[in-house]
């Protein structure tokens, strides 16, 4: 912005709005951040960020995204780099890696002769996918342009909670059409579709997902739900129809089957129906054609629902009632601007203000509301049940959300939290399983990934006064977790992963046990929590798996630095120190505090500068996202200081390729927030958060009013720069403050920090442990 007495001094007239005008948290979401599963880019196997560019709103049932591939480890649907969109989805997952899904009624607009298949980016034949002008490629909060290069077609798409519009502008012409296939899904195929012409301007219908289709893990993540559609166009239905794959009895058809050239062409040779009312079949696409003026729009308005057509349709009228796009784009920003608005930063540069803001905006896609808005949702009976004392939540990356997530979500958004324990519970119950599922998805047991994540959530959610769900049903289940899965039980496959995860939950469960007066059970599972201790081979001098019989494992060539070596994506020196709720123990094993602190600060130092995938500290991976805060409670608070300043620095980034690994349904991007503010939990569960060097001068936290005082948190930072990044001293309300820690009751009281910030570390702040 110009400098308003330098203008007044040249005589320039500068508008009123233009001086006074200030960028909003809303203006700095970059959408584009991560939006690439690109391996090589990423340098490893597990991709990049993997978040969608597309249109959503805070924890929205809805995500409106182009999607540029239907397969493989993508599970967003969409990668940066790709020169081709096959159409545009209403449902999407976000940063998540294995084989994703999601990817529902994929809308398309085009010109000329209608095309049934997608065909291959690089393919002579490509369907009706088509090459987009990168250069025309925006996104916000809430909206998203392309335009599409061989029809010259621009596509525009907005969100609302349920429900989302598409605006195409399209070029003149004789056959111009939106073309809609029913079957697509990211990473296979709905293997069921019923569609039916409602009225001239409308239709209805449904997809079923099941893992014989692939979807989520390629069908191992046990995905089974149904998407019901409610779709309204602005151009009537005069010349439409229906086309129909014949799908043999048999076909297989996961995500490799259906990218197969045998299958693309057996979709290639649809039968195409004109005029048909409704039909039901196992790979549907539906279509309507009409001539258009020289950039006349169309539009399309769409309401999703996973209970009913009902559903959709209730859900379409409540929340986009005409075809007025540009309204609804203003609605999605209110939304947007309204829940970042709950933390304020200032300082900092531009790009770190991008950074930040498009990182708090990735913690409010998930977990995503999964009622609809008379309150009614699936089950994990596989029923309709309403309720409108709590909002169903699914997409609960558990082994990856406890660490940063939900302490995050725990401050901000209380009642999101809230949802999802009490759809953790009910999904418990309901299903029959009786335990806490830690990878769920849609109401799937995927039973991904180890340890007991959810118990950890449900732990630290009611530890922190978040507890308006069945707390007896829920402890219930939370034992029964542990019973199930936990150090009480050997012959874990990746037993070092596995022992330390459930040495944490069960802390966690001994914690919560202990809050409800539970005393005996609170003195077992501390008691258990102690159990990575087992594990520990003092002639290696650190953690090592075992065979059944108890023997040591053969100590491999690579010693802990061998990826896999008893640990899930991981090694062995990453994963042993995730042992939050005992440092002290830790620090015993390894020869004291000061041995384990310079243990310690060597990890760190051997870190490759670009921080993506590596054997030391791989922050592209959640196994070690806690270990920088140790420092604090090994009394060297300046390590922290210095760790969390370098991560903030080198792994995030204003760019495609901004995060260093998979954004794992928000868990990358609340490192970040919780990070760059100075504030983040050492062990969630208890209510003990780090203070260290936040990346901004002032940070403002809006409390929440339902469950804390609804008081603002301040954060200040006096002296703040990337050299001076030593907190010197402190003050708490006034006062001087000398610990490196705040309880989180503090935080939700509105009470005031400053930091006064140095070049040089000062040895003696914050050392009280």
């Amino acid at each position: 912005m110009i400098n308003l007495k330098i203008a007044l001094i040249l005589g320039i007239l500068v508008p009123f709005h233009a001086v006074y005008a200030q960028k909003q948290p809303v203006d700095y979401v970059n959408p584009f951040i991560g939006a690439s599963t690109s391996v090589a880019k990423a340098g490893d196997g597990a991709g990049l960020g993997k978040t969608f560019p597309g249109a959503a709103t805070p924890f929205g049932l809805v995500q409106l995204s182009p999607n540029t591939i239907t397969g493989g480890d993508n599970g967003s649907g969409y990668s940066y780099e790709h020169t081709t969109i096959e159409g545009f989805a209403f449902t999407q997952m976000s940063g998540i890696g294995w084989y994703g899904d999601l990817g529902n009624f994929l809308v398309m607009p085009a010109t000329g002769p209608l095309k049934t298949f997608s065909g291959k980016e690089n393919s002579k034949e490509k369907g009706y996918r088509s090459p987009y002008d990168k250069s025309s490629e925006k996104a916000g909060a809430g909206y998203y342009t392309v335009t599409l290069s061989d029809d010259h077609i621009r596509a525009e798409a907005t969100a609302a909670p349920h429900s989302g519009i598409l605006r195409f502008t399209y070029p003149a012409g004789k056959q111009s059409r939106i073309q809609i296939d029913l079957a697509r899904r990211v990473g296979g195929t709905s293997t069921e579709q019923y569609v039916e012409v409602v009225n001239e301007h409308t239709i209805r219908g449904w997809m079923k997902c099941t893992p014989e289709g692939g979807g989520w893990g390629d069908g191992d993540g046990k995905p089974d739900y149904t998407v019901y559609f409610y779709a309204e166009m602005s151009k009537p239905l005069k010349k439409y129809g229906v086309w129909t794959a014949d799908i043999p009895k048999g076909t297989k058809r996961k995500r490799q089957d259906v990218t197969s050239d045998a299958y693309q062409d057996i979709v290639k040779n649809s039968k195409v129906l004109y005029g048909i009312k409704k039909m039901q079949g196992k790979h549907l696409g539906f279509f309507s054609e009409f001539e258009t003026r020289k950039d006349e729009q169309v539009l399309l308005k769409a309401g999703i629902s996973f209970v009913s057509m009902e559903g959709a349709e209730k859900n379409l009228q409540t929340e986009i009632r005409k075809f007025n796009f540009d309204e609804v784009h203003q609605q999605a920003k209110t939304l947007w601007a309204e829940a970042l608005n709950k933390v304020k930063v200032s300082g900092g540069t531009e790009d770190e203000k991008t950074i930040f803001y498009t990182a708090l905006y990735h913690t409010m896609i998930d977990p995503r509301c999964y009622t609809d808005v008379d309150g009614c949702y699936v089950g994990g009976d596989q029923k309709i049940h309403q309720t409108h004392k709590f909002v169903k939540r699914t997409i609960f990356s558990g082994w990856d959300v406890y660490r940063s997530q939900f302490p995050l979500q725990n401050i901000i958004n209380p009642t999101v939290v809230n949802d999802m324990v009490n759809s953790l519970v009910e999904l418990a119950d309901e299903s029959g399983q009786h335990y806490l599922e830690r990878w769920e998805f849609l109401n799937a047991y995927s039973g991904c990934m180890n340890g007991n994540p959810a118990v950890c959530v449900m732990a630290d959610a009611y530890n922190k006064g978040i507890r308006k769900f069945d707390i007896e049903k829920g402890y219930t289940f939370a034992k029964n977790t542990c019973e199930k899965f936990g150090n009480g039980h050997v012959g874990h496959s990746f037993q070092i992963s596995e022992t330390l995860e459930h040495a944490y939950s069960e802390w966690c469960l001994s914690q919560l046990a202990n809050s409800l007066g539970k005393k005996e059970d609170a003195g077992i599972y501390l008691g258990r929590s102690k159990s990575y201790k087992n594990i520990f081979d003092t002639t290696q001098h650190w953690f090592r798996p075992k065979e059944k019989n108890g023997a040591w494992s053969p100590w491999p060539k690579d010693g802990i630095l061998t990826m896999g070596y008893g640990c899930t994506e991981s090694n062995p020196y990453q994963q042993g120190w995730f042992v939050p709720q005992d440092v002290k123990g830790l620090a015993a094993l390894l020869g004291g505090s000061e041995s384990m602190a310079a243990k310690l600060e060597s990890f760190f130092e051997k870190t490759p500068q670009s921080m993506k995938w590596n054997d030391y500290y791989n922050h592209a991976n959640e196994p070690v996202h806690l270990a920088p805060f140790m420092f604090n409670k090994l009394g060297k608070p300046y390590l922290t200081q210095k760790w969390v300043s370098e991560i903030c620095r080198r792994a995030y980034r204003n760019s495609v390729e901004g995060l260093v690994g998979n954004e794992d349904v928000g868990q990358m991007s609340a490192w970040y927030v919780l990070s760059a503010s100075g504030l983040h939990p050492s062990c969630p569960g208890e209510s003990r958060f780090e203070i260290f060097s936040p990346v901004f001068d002032k940070i403002e936290i809006q409390t929440d009013s339902h469950f804390a005082k609804g008081k603002i948190f301040t954060i200040t930072a006096h002296h703040n720069s990337i050299q001076n990044r030593y907190i010197q001293s402190a003050k708490l309300n006034g006062k001087d403050y000398n610990k490196c820690y705040i309880d989180f009751a503090q935080i939700i009281d509105g009470d005031q920090l400053e930091l006064f910030m140095g070049p040089e570390p000062n040895m003696s702040w914050g050392t009280s442990i």
